[in-house]
């Protein structure tokens, strides 16, 4: 195993760290424990994504959460000024975990002048008469922004799988001590069940997942993949991907899983190896990798059952 070591968009990992303080396992853990590496979607047939059918990271966290041996208070409102005197009363306490946010809304992200329907995740640690002080684990400790700026970001619009508008979690409790080992085991179960489409969640129509979104995803590079969705991959979903599926790989083989790690590992060189050929526009070589990916996530399963 090479454990990948470096910046990645793991935002709700690293905040759900950050919250969580001296006792949070690394954000590399956290990641696994969401269940995110175990799949693949075409989410409303459309996006690609290196997360499992019906997967989302606003569930992936209330896993890793509970996994980790905690609890905690998830809320949300309808109305801006009670979510922001929510807000203001729990931070009063510790720091808050925010998110889903619409990240083209944070404008003290150079770039970042209206909705991107990306969503983020971030911490909250102080809230005044005029600004929200938070860790924005994309680059930007003790970042700031204007309280009717910051709540534009946290409403949250843009983001198909938000359940409430200015959705926090705070009141963070650590009910039993578990071990990182305990918690990886314990997610193993769950793992499988998101690599063979097990979980009875809801899903945007159009949505497929697995093997034949992989191959599906191989088809649209090979015709022609419109900017926008190009974009999404060579920007973002390749390198969240493979960092994912490295992740798993050293937690994998941390458990002695060496069959399981060793499935990870190759699954994670292979979507690595997109970046380069989505980005140089070589539309073969990338297709002729998801056709070796797709039949990885069956293998995992069966490494893992």
């Amino acid at each position: 195993m090479h454990p990948y070591t470096g910046s990645g968009p793991y935002c709700y990992a690293n905040s759900l760290a950050m919250v969580l303080g001296a006792a949070a396992p690394t954000p590399s853990v956290i990641e696994v424990l969401t269940g995110s590496p175990f799949g693949f979607e075409l989410l409303a047939g459309r996006l690609p994504l290196f997360d499992p059918y019906g997967w989302d990271p606003d569930r992936g966290l209330d896993d890793a959460i509970g996994l980790l041996g905690w609890t905690c208070h998830r809320q949300g409102s309808d109305d801006a000024e009670q979510a922001l005197a929510l807000l203001r009363d729990a931070v009063k306490v510790a720091p808050v975990l925010v998110g889903p946010v619409e990240m083209g809304l944070f404008r003290h992200q150079p770039g970042m002048t209206g909705p991107i329907e990306a969503d983020h995740f971030v911490e909250v640690l102080d809230v005044d008469a005029d600004r929200v002080t938070f860790h924005d684990p994309q680059g930007h400790p003790y970042a700031t922004l204007p309280t009717g700026e910051f709540l534009a970001a946290w409403r949250a619009d843009t983001i198909g799988y938000r359940t409430t508008p200015y959705t926090m979690r705070s009141d963070f409790v650590r009910v039993r001590e578990i071990s990182t080992e305990e918690a990886l085991r314990a997610a193993l179960p769950g793992a499988v069940s998101w690599l063979r489409g097990l979980h009875d969640v809801p899903v945007p129509p159009g949505t497929v997942g697995g093997a034949a979104a992989v191959e599906l995803l191989a088809e649209r590079l090979v015709a022609g993949l419109d900017p926008e969705v190009h974009g999404f991959l060579a920007h973002f979903a390749i390198r969240v991907g493979a960092r994912r599926l490295s992740d798993a790989a050293t937690a994998l083989a941390g458990l002695g899983l060496d069959a399981a790690a060793t499935v990870a590992a190759r699954q994670a060189r292979l979507v690595g190896s997109l970046q380069y050929d989505v980005v140089a526009g070589d539309t073969a070589s990338a297709a002729g990798t998801l056709h070796r990916l797709a039949p990885t996530y069956e293998e995992l399963a069966t490494a893992l059952g």
